[in-house]
């Protein structure tokens, strides 16, 4: 049944957010997205009914072929499921916005431990994603490489000589690639150097969005870097270029951390003080609210302000914590008024149970 998919795929930690991660206190994740088409068919906005399946099929075939994919993974045919069972997906950044929305002919295939995933006939034919936590691109560049160029030895690509990989969006032209990092920067915010950060990034031809890509904001201070050229550059060049960013970013968030520490010691221990009070005593709590104080949370954390939390269930809530997550809980539909009781009633047990394995 489809249901059991979808607790299979809960049953097991994801492993981007596993606190293992190289600068795993500031990088909590690295990903990087191919956009592939197959060559002689229409892109999705353009094909029939018969076409999509036509790639849904081949796909599917060449994707159960894949050794890097291998075959501990999940496959959801996303007509088979709900609303709330796809707003699960895209919470755990399996599938895009976008992919919501649809429901003929298209399918998602998960690695197990969601290392990787492969959104059928979405935007474009494919797009192929994988996530490593911490900082670490070229580890997910190789992965990726490698499933990308198994795929291509069964689908042959849409390709041209001098533009690159054709794709239906023209911003993705070329190697097809965006590669991203979410940055966990509670430091720069609370310093009042955040958007100069931003600006920063910008002017160099980085992207900055928030937790769940494009036209998504920042809250939790959690921040998804990414570069915005595919066209000119090789997929090292891109990643190599991002990589140099990002860790000037972080050496700034642990810069502005240590000043708050040093000069600023208990407006930190404050801030964070008043953030664990919030989650271990509401009694209703908005996802906004939730997510901010868990990045307070967080940051305490990271910096040794407490022995009875841990860095893997601040990870898990700030997950767990989201609407679609919650109703599967709740095993119902809850309205917004619910849902915050509920995320509380949920925070403070999480918390609660922490505290007595510590």
């Amino acid at each position: 049944m489809p249901q059991n998919k979808i607790d299979e795929l809960l049953k097991h930690d994801v492993s981007w957010l596993l606190d293992s991660g190289h600068d795993g206190d500031i990088a909590i994740s690295s990903r990087i997205r191919l956009a592939r088409n197959i060559q002689g068919l229409p892109f999705p906005i353009a094909a029939s009914p018969a076409e999509l399946e036509q790639v849904q099929a081949a796909a599917e075939m060449a994707l159960k072929k894949s050794e890097v994919i291998g075959k501990k993974y999940i496959d959801f045919h996303m007509a088979d499921y709900t609303e709330v069972e796809r707003q699960i997906l895209l919470e755990r950044r399996l599938i895009s916005n976008e992919f919501v929305k649809k429901d003929q002919h298209t399918s998602l295939f998960v690695k197990q431990d969601e290392s990787c995933a492969v959104m059928i006939n979405e935007e474009d034919h494919l797009r192929i994603q994988t996530l490593c936590p911490g900082l670490q691109l070229m580890k997910v560049w190789e992965q990726i490489n490698k499933l990308d160029s198994e795929l291509e030895e069964s689908l042959p690509y849409a390709y041209d000589s001098k533009l690159g990989y054709l794709t239906s969006c023209p911003t993705n032209v070329g190697t097809g690639m965006r590669a991203s990092v979410m940055l966990h920067l509670p430091g720069l915010v609370l310093s009042g150097k955040i958007n100069a950060a931003i600006q920063g990034v910008n002017k160099l031809g980085l992207a900055v969005r928030g937790i769940f890509g494009e036209g998504t904001d920042n809250r939790g201070n959690l921040f998804q870097i990414s570069n915005q050229s595919t066209l000119g550059e090789s997929e090292p060049q891109i990643i190599e270029r991002l990589n140099t960013v990002i860790t000037q970013i972080i050496s700034h968030e642990k810069s502005c951390r240590n000043t708050l520490l040093a000069d600023k010691k208990y407006f930190l221990l404050d801030h964070v003080g008043r953030s664990y009070g919030i989650l271990r005593h509401a009694y209703t709590l908005s996802s906004e609210e939730a997510l901010n104080s868990l990045s307070d949370l967080r940051i305490g954390v990271d910096m040794d302000m407490f022995n009875s939390v841990d860095l893997h269930t601040v990870n898990k809530l700030f997950l767990t914590i989201n609407p679609a997550h919650l109703q599967k809980f709740a095993q119902k539909e809850l309205s917004s008024q619910e849902r915050d009781i509920f995320r509380a009633a949920y925070v403070r047990k999480q918390l609660k149970d922490a505290d007595h394995k510590n």
